[in-house]
């Protein structure tokens, strides 16, 4: 009888080790993506201009993370340089993960030179273009690459299946030293050098300086379609971005499915990403040319100097091997809005709208349990005393939110947190809302220097939140590209001048509301968002546009344990690098 039952038992294993290798096979089980980012100087040269560039494994953009949806990643990154380096995975919702989202001082100290940190997560519930970046100081000028989620084996796009797909960086170039720059404009208090150029997939194009054969050319087939994923990583720059004589169909944002529509131009802000489908002309013959430019420029709504540059690439129907000047020359380019079109800008956002099916439906809460009303915007501060200050008046440029200037703590926030030793390094009174109402669009009162200090905003597990973020014009209205780590939220509405609740809120979409990462807030005006505070830890959000981060318009979420070890924040890992 005992020998049966071992039988039994010895068969019913078999079956189990089948249907695991067959679930593995399938796809179902998850599979371990691993990576190693070397961050090394190396030297390179744009614009006939030499200087040792911060690179990982000797590249810029850096290597391209490849995973499907459910898989792990793993990514164990080494720093050879003598800056301190951290690495933030941007979009990645890091579910319970949060030692793995990055940004130095608020989920880690940073690693410093010589040292090693394994980044170690799991891709739950996404799929699409992300991208990851340093998330310390100017650091990602150069050290930036594409994250590209696929979708579960066997399950389709929810668009025509593309030929090729091609990714498509934007980014920006300066000759000298970003830390430099950003560390000379911190003294002074005055804004920073813009870049000396933008550039595609590291690459400057034919419109700058010694850079005709520096060209990022895309080769395409008559009639065939590709998927093409954009991403920008500019610091300091929104951009318009067009390919002439051809439209694109937008599928997905910020690795969200989105209700396609056709555009001939759209606008990304630095932290987001958008994929479009792109359908080759079907008959070059009934076109002059046989190369077309891919091309991008800045929109730029504030006070301060800018790169008012244009990037281009070249789409080409050619069978050459090799790209040459000859085929610039010979190209159309595309026709871009003004640098300063807020009209286009808020046209083509209002177009975005969630697929909002029975597979990828809209989850947005449709009661909060919170309501905040934050400020957020540039202001002044008084020249310290003797000193010459570069911003106008002989004052110092800042940037808050609620009129809180973020000070950087020297401990990470989220090991504060975690061990319960949060004196002397952050509060947890950060306001609800603005500390004085003022015409925020209107006329500034004379009183609004803002107060420094490190606090962040306690929520509970689970709770819902609706978050207004309203543009100020202390310092002038400028568009504000904001990023929250750790959640993806729904943009329910947005407007100009001053958020109106009993006029506004009626009008929000609660059915199919983009649903992002990043947001830009609309320069002289407000949006409307609305997220799940269903992971717990801290979590940065902060102005992504990396001179208002330097100049303090961020702040920190902490989200408290649920009920459980499902809804709790695990320990930290052992290699968590030290202050």
């Amino acid at each position: 009888m005992a020998r049966s039952v071992d039988v039994k038992i010895s068969h019913k294993k078999l079956l189990i080790e089948i249907l695991g290798i067959l679930l593995l096979a399938q796809g179902v089980a998850a599979v371990t993506r691993t990576y190693s980012f070397n961050v090394r100087l190396k030297n390179v040269t744009r614009l006939c201009k030499t200087k040792p560039l911060i690179t990982v494994n000797g590249k810029s953009p850096g290597p391209k993370i490849v995973a499907r949806e459910g898989d792990n990643v793993v990514v164990k990154v080494h720093n050879h340089v003598k800056d301190n380096v951290s690495i933030h995975w941007h979009g990645v919702r890091q579910l319970r993960t949060g030692w793995a989202d990055g940004p130095a001082y608020i989920t880690q100290c940073p690693i410093q030179t010589g040292m090693t940190y394994v980044y170690n997560f799991t891709v739950t519930g996404q799929r699409g273009t992300l991208w990851w970046h340093a998330h310390i100081s100017w650091i990602r000028a150069s050290v930036y690459g594409a994250f590209i989620i696929y979708p579960k084996l066997h399950v389709p796009y929810p668009f025509p299946k593309p030929h090729k797909e091609a990714t498509i960086i934007l980014g920006e170039w300066w000759n000298t030293d970003t830390e430099k720059v950003i560390s000379q404009a911190l003294q002074n208090g005055g804004g920073p050098n813009v870049s000396d150029c933008y550039s595609l997939n590291g690459h400057p194009g034919p419109l700058y300086n010694c850079s005709a054969n520096d060209t990022y050319t895309l080769k395409v087939i008559p009639g065939k379609t590709y998927l093409l994923r954009i991403i920008n990583s500019a610091l300091n720059d929104e951009m318009f971005f067009s390919i002439a004589n051809h439209s694109v169909t937008v599928v997905e944002v910020d690795a969200v499915y989105t209700k396609p529509f056709k555009t001939d131009i759209f606008l990304i802000t630095p932290g987001q990403t958008t994929n479009v489908l792109l359908t080759a002309h079907p008959n070059t013959s009934l076109h002059h040319h046989k190369n077309f430019a891919i091309a991008a420029r800045p929109y730029a709504t504030g006070q301060g100097t800018f790169d008012n540059t244009t990037i281009a690439g070249i789409l080409t129907y050619s069978k050459k091997k090799h790209f040459n000047f000859t085929h610039f020359k010979n190209s159309t380019l595309p026709k871009l809005p003004a640098f300063n079109d807020t009209s286009f800008a808020t046209n083509y956002t209002l177009k975005l709208k969630s697929l909002a099916n029975a597979q990828y439906p809209a989850a947005v809460p449709k009661t909060v349990d919170r309501k905040f009303f934050f400020t957020v915007g540039l202001g002044q501060n008084p020249c310290p005393k003797g000193f010459k200050c570069g911003a106008p008046n002989n004052t110092k440029f800042t940037a808050s939110i609620n009129n809180i200037s973020f000070v950087m703590p020297t401990v990470a926030l989220l090991q504060s947190h975690y061990s319960g030793k949060m004196k002397g390094v952050y509060k947890t009174n950060f306001p609800d809302n603005p500390p004085f109402v003022f015409n925020y669009t209107g006329t500034p009162p004379n009183n609004t220097s803002p107060m420094n200090g490190t606090r962040a905003k306690v929520l509970k597990f689970n709770s819902t939140v609706q978050l207004i973020l309203q543009d100020t014009s202390i310092a002038g209205i400028e568009s504000h590209p904001l990023h929250l780590h750790g959640f993806n939220f729904f943009i329910v509405g947005q407007g100009f001048g001053n958020y109106n609740k009993t006029k506004d809120s009626p009008k929000f979409n609660l059915v199919d509301p983009i649903e992002r990462n990043t947001v830009g807030v609309p320069n002289g005006g407000w949006v409307a968002i609305r997220f799940r505070a269903d992971n717990p830890g801290v979590w940065f959000m902060h102005c992504h546009l990396e001179v208002h981060t330097s100049w303090g318009l961020k702040m920190a979420w902490i989200v408290k344990n649920g009920k459980g070890p499902l809804q709790s924040l695990p320990p930290p890992p052992a290699d968590l690098p030290p202050c």
